[in-house]
């Protein structure tokens, strides 16, 4: 079995039930995603819950795509977005405005919706799906998810603080049930008795021996979870031409400067006048 990266999905089987799943953990790249951002506590939870479960879901993939998950609602949380590729490439941010107050999802977002935009290598446009926000928190509402788009009974567990956020996953797949009648009510059993602190210390290995110390249980390799997204200024240059030139002058003049924040990859970028002399400065001829 390889060493565990700091920041993971590991997927595992029960053999003899049919049932699949998975732990993730998210230690430096949950650090990573809060640099500078200064969420409220409650803000930060959604984030790397959700965080947790994009990794999951874009893990079990079967296919080269990019996974997009989208929160968006009336509430101070007005906005949540994950966005994870198929080497789980993880980044994401949250969009809060005035007191953030309560703990619950629906204290948070209110009234909202989940979109998932999911962009599979050669397709021509990317798949879109849009529909509510069915539970009053993470878990609960990317498990109806799972369970309307899968067709297969879910459990999904999660815990997030400031150093790390986790997730146990599992799933029961056709023909389960032929194995052991009463496997999935079991294991359903067993898994909800995990604890937040169990999740967020403790190595997939031993989860799973203290959860299903009965069953065998196939722990596949783990997979590195990255947050690597270095600055693209060429891209946000070829935007801000896009804009025109006499709009880009006339934030220049306003604010000295023009400062485009990419909210996604956390990055900032600045152009001074001699920047955009030159962004707009016809090519020179030779």
């Amino acid at each position: 079995m390889s060493p565990l990266p700091s920041s993971y999905v590991q997927r595992f089987l029960l053999e003899d039930l049919d049932i699949r799943g998975a732990v993730v953990r998210l230690d430096d790249v949950w650090k990573a995603m809060q640099h500078d951002r200064a969420y409220p506590q409650a803000v930060a939870r959604l984030l790397g819950e959700m965080s947790a479960v994009c990794a999951v879901i874009t893990g079990n993939l079967k296919q080269q795509a990019r996974l997009t998950f989208q929160v968006q609602g009336h509430g101070p949380v007005s906005l949540l977005v994950v966005d994870c590729n198929e080497t789980l490439n993880l980044r994401g941010y949250a969009k809060s405005e005035g007191r953030v107050a309560g703990d619950t999802l629906n204290d948070l977002v209110g009234d909202g919706r989940l979109q998932l935009s999911l962009d599979i290598e050669g397709m021509e446009q990317p798949y879109q799906s849009l529909v509510p926000l069915e539970g009053d928190s993470i878990a609960s509402v990317f498990t109806h998810y799972l369970e309307q788009s899968e067709q297969q009974p879910t459990g999904l567990w999660l815990a997030c603080d400031e150093q790390a956020s986790a997730a146990l996953f599992i799933q029961r797949l056709p023909g389960a049930d032929a194995r052991d009648a009463d496997g999935w009510s079991r294991v359903l059993q067993l898994a909800s008795t995990i604890r937040s602190d169990e999740l967020l210390g403790l190595p997939p290995e031993t989860i799973l021996r203290r959860l299903f110390a009965e069953e065998d249980v196939r722990l596949y390799d783990p997979r590195p979870v990255t947050h690597n997204w270095p600055p693209e200024p060429e891209k946000i240059a070829a935007m801000l031409h896009s804009l025109g030139e006499a709009e880009v002058r006339e934030v220049l003049a306003e604010h000295g400067e023009v400062s485009v924040h990419d909210e996604l990859s956390n990055h900032t970028y600045r152009f001074d006048a001699d920047d955009i002399d030159a962004l707009f400065r016809p090519p020179t001829l030779h």
